[in-house]
C-alpha cells in the first residue's frame, strides 16, 4: 500500500512539474525527487519482502493494510511539508519578501504619522 500511494503521489507530482516546466515558479522538482525516491524505497522493500514471504506477500492481513495505508499518506504528507518549507524558504515569487518590507514600511509611516 505504502509503495502504491507514494507511486501515486509521484505521478502527479510529476504531471504538475511537467505542465509547469517552462517557467518552474513553484519548485516542484523537489516534490518528484522525493516522492519517486520514497517510491524506490518502497518498491526495494517489497521485494525483499516477497523474498521472505514469497506468495502470502500478495495476502496481507487488514490490520497491516490499513497500517502501510497511513504510512503511506504519511509519507506523502511529510514530502509536502518539506517541499513547501523549502518553498517559503526561497520565496521564488519573492512574496514573503514583500510582504516582510512592505510591513515594515507600513510600520513605519503609520508611527510618523502619529507623531
Amino acid at each position: 500500500m505504502t509503495l502504491l500511494i507514494t507511486v501515486f503521489a509521484a505521478v502527479i507530482a510529476t504531471t504538475v512539474w511537467y505542465k509547469g516546466m517552462p517557467k518552474n515558479e513553484l519548485r516542484t522538482g523537489i516534490l518528484c525527487w522525493l516522492y519517486w525516491g520514497a517510491s524506490i524505497m518502497w518498491f526495494v522493500d517489497a521485494v525483499f519482502e516477497y523474498a521472505e514471504l514469497g506468495a502470502a506477500y500478495f495476502t496481507p492481513d487488514p490490520i497491516d493494510m490499513l497500517n502501510d495505508t497511513f504510512l503511506g499518506l504519511a509519507v506523502v504528507a511529510l514530502g509536502l511539508i518539506i517541499w513547501v518549507v523549502r518553498l517559503l524558504v526561497t520565496d521564488p515569487k519573492g512574496v514573503i519578501r514583500d510582504l516582510l518590507f512592505h510591513k515594515g514600511e507600513n510600520a513605519g509611516s503609520k508611527d510618523e504619522k502619529t507623531a
